[in-house]
């Protein structure tokens, strides 16, 4: 799946993904591949992507955000 990390002063990820873990109002929740359409508030905390399964995981902080899942697309707009 395709995955977008914008700032209001940059783009800090875009790429393919195995795996994206979100900290989410109601705690952490993950998106894979083919997920549901999502609309998600995000609270301050890490975002962990994944290429795959072997590859480590990065990690990108974040002070809260949106987050929305379509088509197959992460498109996450973080303060």
């Amino acid at each position: 799946m395709q995955i977008e990390i914008i700032t209001p002063d940059k783009t800090i990820f875009s790429g393919d993904a195995f795996l994206v873990q979100l900290p989410g109002i109601d705690g952490s929740f993950e998106i894979l591949d083919n997920h549901t359409p999502l609309i998600s508030v995000l609270l301050k905390g890490n975002i962990k992507i994944q290429k795959d399964k072997q590859h480590e995981a990065q990690y990108f902080e974040i002070n809260g955000g949106v987050v929305e899942v379509l088509k197959n697309k992460v498109l996450i707009l973080a303060g």
